[in-house]
């Protein structure tokens, strides 16, 4: 009956593909694509915007792409197949944080730029990888105690501001990237509206295979049409290598300085809390218990990969936000569709002539799948927020100030250019670390720590598969709805439980 409970969307639809579900290759291979397609903009945005800001060459800025992507397939994989217990072995695809931009172009400029700029900035990321690694492998009752910084009120705050912070970005896309020439162009819009027209019309009318892979058929038939009228255009697959390897250290040995290093250190730490979130919120929609011991497997995935992009010429990666979105429109929940999505990326990462051609899907097709995913994980915030007593006083605030802090970057971005120290700026000129910051600061002003560790999403747990509970312990949980609510500080899992999870599910 648990397992039962465990294919059952937290809206209460059945879903014919639960997070541990292996799937026949074609679907794995197509639904592991549309992953890569939803993922693919927001990957190579920040190699791009760093390496400009460097005054890389071309050459060089190709390079960072394919490095960035043939880490995060490695990283994805981790996260989503598990290695022991490194990986949540949920649908998580792993990325490069926005969160990190600012702070390494500070860095990157500070050391004057170029390629030596790369060299201190894989310096501080290594560092960096390597101690969020070491956090999350804390004693368990110490990992609980920080675990107690992020009840309901801060995750699903987190989650939305994600949410809220993502849309800009799809909305430039939308309007053909910025940066471009013909940013704002109607025809850009015209291309976002027809893209968004024909994934909600599939959506809506379409039968659950066409639904589950409406943005991949979205992004081919905007592109398509955009080819026909002239504005995609795939010369540079033409011009692209056929093969390109990523080798460690391609610009040299990294070289470690203490400010850049604590400059990262805090920006792993806003990761950390965006990881959690994006745990919590995708153990919500597959239907799967997230506990303290997920989430820190969660973010030794993250401190692994962190620590191996900066030895593969690549930058910090969290869980992405945007792909725990297509999740839930797509209610395909297989973690090995991840998986494929992680070969696909590595392949990516290896051949600039295949990457080349997904780059040719033009801004503005982009734009409208990314603005409706992006729109769907603050959608994913607002649930988790459903579960806390918002018509508490204090909760409302947390909520809303939060809130408020996020959009100050976006909203009067002079502040942080013209009367903030460079260094300082690097550092808060981000929605995401504003309002996540806000958020556990005044959750700890009117709530305190937490009195639970986690919170727990009503599905079939795997550790009491593992611990083999009684029959009538699992038709109980069956039978609970999943969409009950849960409450603002729930109940820790016990160690028992958590250990059971480790020992009674092996990594495939």
């Amino acid at each position: 009956m648990a397992r039962v409970a465990a294919r059952l969307s937290v809206d209460g639809e059945q879903s014919t593909h639960p997070v541990d579900e292996v799937l026949p290759l074609p679907k794995l291979a197509l639904y592991g694509f549309q992953h890569v397609l939803a993922f693919y903009a927001g990957a190579v945005i920040v190699p791009i915007i760093v390496g400009n800001a460097l005054k890389l060459s071309p050459e060089q800025l190709v390079y960072l792409i394919n490095a960035d992507l043939f880490t995060c397939g490695i990283a994805s994989i981790i996260q989503a197949w598990g290695i022991g217990r490194i990986g949540a072995r949920l649908p998580l695809i792993q990325g490069v944080t926005f969160t990190a931009v600012s702070p390494m172009i500070a860095i990157g400029l500070g050391a004057g730029g170029g390629t030596a700029a790369l060299l201190v900035i894989y310096g501080a990321v290594i560092t960096a990888g390597i101690a969020t690694f070491a956090f999350a492998w804390l004693p368990a009752k110490a990992f609980r105690t920080v675990m107690r910084l992020f009840p309901p009120v801060v995750t699903g705050t987190v989650i939305t501001v994600l949410g809220i912070v993502l849309i800009p970005v799809g909305l430039n896309d939308a309007a053909g990237g910025l940066g471009s020439p013909d940013f704002g162009d109607p025809k850009n819009f015209a291309y976002a509206g027809g893209t968004m027209l024909f994934i909600l019309v599939l959506m809506r009318i379409g039968k659950p295979f066409l639904s589950s892979i409406s943005i991949l058929l979205g992004l081919v038939g905007g592109t398509a049409v955009a080819f026909l009228l002239g504005d995609a255009k795939f010369g540079d697959v033409g011009n692209s290598a056929w093969i390109g390897v990523t080798t460690p250290f391609h610009f040299g040995v990294p070289k470690f300085e203490w400010f850049p290093i604590v400059l990262m250190l805090i920006v792993m730490l806003i990761t950390m809390v965006e990881t959690t979130g994006d745990t919590y919120a995708v153990g919500d929609i597959v239907g799967k218990e997230v506990d303290s011991e997920t989430v820190a497997r969660a973010l030794r995935a993250d401190g692994a990969a962190t620590a191996l992009g900066g030895v593969l010429n690549s930058f910090p990666y969290v869980a992405f936000a945007e792909n725990v979105g297509l999740v839930r429109m797509t209610k395909v929940k297989s973690r090995f569709v991840v998986v494929a999505a992680g070969v696909f990326m590595i392949i990516l990462g290896l051949l600039p002539k295949a990457a080349a051609i997904v780059a040719a899907v033009p801004h503005g097709v982009l734009g409208g799948a990314a603005t409706v995913m992006f729109g769907m994980v603050a959608l994913a915030g607002i649930q988790t927020l459903g579960k806390v007593e918002l018509k508490e006083e204090k909760n409302a605030l947390i909520v809303g100030v939060s809130l408020a802090f996020a959009l100050l970057p976006a909203t009067v971005p002079v502040f942080f250019t013209k009367h903030m120290n460079a260094d300082l700026s690097s550092l808060l000129n981000s929605g995401v670390t504003l309002g996540a910051t806000a958020a556990i600061v005044l959750n700890l002003i009117f709530n305190g720590l937490a009195k639970a560790d986690a919170p727990a999403v009503p599905a079939a747990p795997e550790a009491a598969d593992a611990a083999e509970a009684p029959a009538e312990a699992e038709e109980s949980v069956a039978a609970e709805p999943v969409s009950a609510a849960v409450p603002a500080q729930a109940a820790a899992a016990p160690a028992g439980a958590e250990k059971a999870d480790d020992a009674g599910t092996p990594a495939p």
